[in-house]
């Protein structure tokens, strides 16, 4: 049985907890290793001092938001081609593939360009304090630059990951990861290159990740041919992937936004809280990431389902992705809670403000992570399902339309409390919101399984 067939079996036919821990999984394991190498890149950096935990906490948003060009033509085209490949249409998944690639790296690489130009005013507008600022500098330069990577690897994550060929995206990820966890001490300490060094052991270990993605197309192990000749995007093509990816795209953009206005106005505190609020992103990241990595299995099977309608195995994927993701965020939510204290210590050589400040935040975001998963399984659907206006306004709560009138607002009533319960209050908001679109969404597909 050829690779191929394995993985149109586990995305057609194979028992759903099988499939969704045989495309979940890897990639679950390679994002944990990549939210740890997040991790580790704040532990080094903050044992240099509060200011340099602050400068990568404020260049922090402006990666993710270059990053989330590939997600718009990654996660647009994922969805787009499972749901192909579930119609059996091989030869217009190609062009897609190629279209969503090319085209992700080109604009990338426009925007990054336009970033460095108006770097100094740009970290400004995410919070650089006078005191941050330089360090911020030396950091972003190296990082915005190395991004054009990232772009690459997200895109190919995405379209890799609807396919079903999760051990590739797991390698890429883990290597990566791995590497830069090892890379980190050597060139923030032993070289002596401060943040400079954390921003060069990050460039490498991302373009060691784009490796492993061209040795997969290279090698042809792909069920998708990448040629610049496919690249051809049409109407039709592009209102496919950008109905899906600019929600997602939005997404991103509103959780670089919300870490940016968390920062600002964190600024009025000092450094020891920017950098406090930079360790809680961190952590919650790392369990964020954890779910995100483990429903890009889910995603996959839900789009091939619709697309084969095949309903009664879509509402199990759903089921069995729901109390999943929930479970592990119980676990992760309560952790962060209870051990909240011990866990921001970590970020620091003893300042007692950031400690303070930065378990407090941790506490309460631990709770309100109990309902991430649910939430995410929920958004990630819509998006598979091709349901793009759903998929955008429930993308869009949590992070804009619930959190930014919150942080906007609670910090002028509540003072530095606001801070830290801004997110885990727009948290509360869109699990409530999401209740009422599943409901909506389960009706919809009761009626188109009767309807067969």
């Amino acid at each position: 049985m050829s690779k191929r067939h394995d993985k149109m079996e586990l995305l057609s036919s194979a028992p759903v907890p099988k499939a969704l821990l045989a495309l979940g999984i890897p990639i679950m394991i390679g994002m944990l290793i990549n939210a740890l190498y997040n991790l580790v890149d704040a532990y080094f950096v903050g044992g240099l001092g509060e200011s340099q935990m602050g400068a990568i906490s404020v260049v922090f948003p402006l990666g993710q938001v270059v990053v989330g060009l590939g997600l718009m033509f990654g996660s647009g085209a994922a969805s787009y081609l499972s749901r192909l490949l579930g119609s059996g249409k091989n030869e217009a998944a190609n062009k897609v593939a190629s279209t969503a690639l090319y085209g992700s790296v080109l604009i990338g690489a426009v925007l990054i360009v336009g970033a460095s130009i108006f770097l100094e005013p740009i970290l400004t507008m995410l919070g650089a304090t006078e005191t941050i600022m330089s360090y911020a500098v030396t950091y972003a330069r190296i990082y915005v630059l190395s991004s054009i990577s990232n772009v690459f690897n997200v895109t190919m994550n995405n379209i890799v990951s609807s396919e079903g060929a999760a051990k590739t995206t797991m390698c890429a990820l883990l290597l990566g990861a791995v590497l830069n966890i090892g890379l980190d001490p050597v060139f923030i300490y032993a070289l002596d290159m401060g943040v400079a060094g954390a921003a060069i052991a990050t460039a490498i270990s991302q373009f060691v990740s784009t490796l492993v993605y061209l040795t997969y197309v290279f090698r042809k192990k792909s069920a998708f041919t990448f040629s610049i000749r496919e690249f051809a995007p049409t109407k039709q093509m592009m209102s496919e992937i950008l109905k899906i990816g600019v929600p997602t795209l939005t997404f991103q953009v509103l959780t670089s936004v919300s870490i940016a206005l968390i920062n600002r106005a964190a600024s009025n505190y000092g450094d020891a809280v920017i950098a406090g609020m930079g360790a809680v992103t961190r952590v919650t990241s790392m369990g964020t990431l954890v779910v995100f990595g483990f429903l890009k299995g889910f995603q996959p099977i839900a789009g091939f389902s619709y697309g084969a309608k095949k309903f009664d195995r879509l509402k199990e994927a759903i089921r069995t992705s729901t109390i999943w993701s929930t479970i592990f965020c119980v676990i992760t939510g309560l952790f962060m809670a209870i051990f909240s204290t011990q866990i921001i210590s970590a970020f620091t050589d003893g300042n007692a403000e950031m400690i303070s400040v930065g378990a407090k935040s941790l506490r309460a975001n631990g709770i309100s992570f109990i309902l991430f998963g649910f939430y995410t399984v929920y958004s990630s659907l819509l998006l598979a399902l091709g349901k793009g206006a759903a998929g955008f306004f429930l993308g869009a709560c949590r992070q804009g339309i619930c959190f930014v009138p919150v942080i906007l607002l609670l910090p002028a009533l509540c003072g530095l409390n606001g801070i830290l319960y801004a997110q885990p209050i727009a948290d509360a908001a869109s699990a409530i919101i999401t209740v009422l679109m599943a409901i909506r969404l389960h009706r919809e597909l009761t009626k188109s399984t009767l309807a067969i």
